[in-house]
């Protein structure tokens, strides 16, 4: 499982010119199955975006969690993470899971979310989505477990 995390200010996603999710002072995760993901793989991604210390302390260090500010979280699939761009000009998505397999992936990762952090919001798996945010920083990472 892959997923691209940036701390934001706002986020929100758009289909058919209808909002759909929207968050303030946050995480936006950009999240991709991969073949051999679980739910347990799941399970860890979301550990790890809510504990990954990525905001400001008193003194500007990224000693902070989301969960540790009681920030919002919006978790937007995206199989194009799972491409593999090592050579030639055009993506393989070779390394990611089938589309069944990625929306019960995603579907338990949200489910999973909302189960155990107050403060979730996520985009549509298969939906063409349109996507805004304000990176605060900016700040970006790749997770990957």
């Amino acid at each position: 499982m892959i997923s691209i995390i940036q701390r934001v200010t706002q986020a929100q996603v758009s289909i058919e010119n209808q909002l759909v999710a929207k968050i303030d002072r946050g995480i936006l995760a950009l999240v991709a199955i991969e073949k051999l993901d679980s739910e347990k793989s799941a399970q860890r991604m979301f550990e790890r975006i809510i504990n990954y210390r990525i905001f400001p302390d008193a003194e500007q260090r990224m000693n902070l969690s989301l969960q540790s500010i009681q920030g919002e979280l919006l978790l937007v699939p995206q199989f194009t993470l799972a491409a593999d761009t090592d050579s030639g000009n055009r993506p393989s998505f070779t390394p990611a899971a089938s589309p069944e397999k990625s929306k019960q992936l995603f579907h338990y990762l949200v489910s999973y979310a909302q189960g155990n952090y107050p403060h979730i919001q996520t985009g549509q798996f298969g939906a063409d989505m349109q996507v805004s945010l304000t990176n605060d920083g900016p700040v970006t990472f790749t997770l990957k477990v």
